[in-house]
């Protein structure tokens, strides 16, 4: 590679670390990313419902696209979690590294405590965001197969 190359990859470097660095630019991936799983799930829910639609209407059809409907919303109250979670998540971890560097670790054990911390803190939020999800699922599915009952 010669110089000019060199110096045009940097460049590049460094205008996608300033447009990430944005916070502009997070909202806005924020927005595409749930508007393309807002409208796929919308895709998905009705084609559920077609579905539904064209089974003869007996509970086994209900019940299986109840089920489908609660997977389809626990899933989408998972991923929206997921988007509160994630900066708490890393303000909760800054938090707690400072403070054990203010109460005078060594790096190498600031390190590894950071490390710790950071595998208990993620393994409680997945495992709260798994139950929030799956209680999501669970009540989705049993209104949905009611009102998929009552619908008939």
């Amino acid at each position: 590679m010669d110089q000019q190359q060199l110096e045009t990859r940097r460049n590049y470097k460094m205008l996608i670390l300033t447009i990430m660095s944005k916070r502009r630019t997070w909202v806005c991936l924020f927005i595409i990313v749930y508007s393309i799983l807002l409208s796929s799930s919308w895709n998905l829910l009705k084609n559920i419902l077609s579905w539904y639609k064209t089974q003869t209407h007996g509970g086994l059809s209900a019940i299986y696209a109840a089920i489908l409907l609660g997977l389809l919303f626990g899933f989408l109250s998972m991923s929206a979690a997921l988007a509160v979670v994630v900066p708490a998540t890393v303000v909760v971890w800054i938090t707690v590294v400072v403070m054990l560097a203010f109460f005078g670790k060594p790096r190498r054990d600031l390190v590894i405590e950071g490390r710790l911390i950071t595998k208990e803190i993620v393994g409680f939020v997945l495992k709260i965001l798994f139950k929030e999800g799956n209680f999501v699922a669970l009540v989705c599915a049993i209104l949905g197969y009611f009102l998929l009952i009552r619908g008939n």
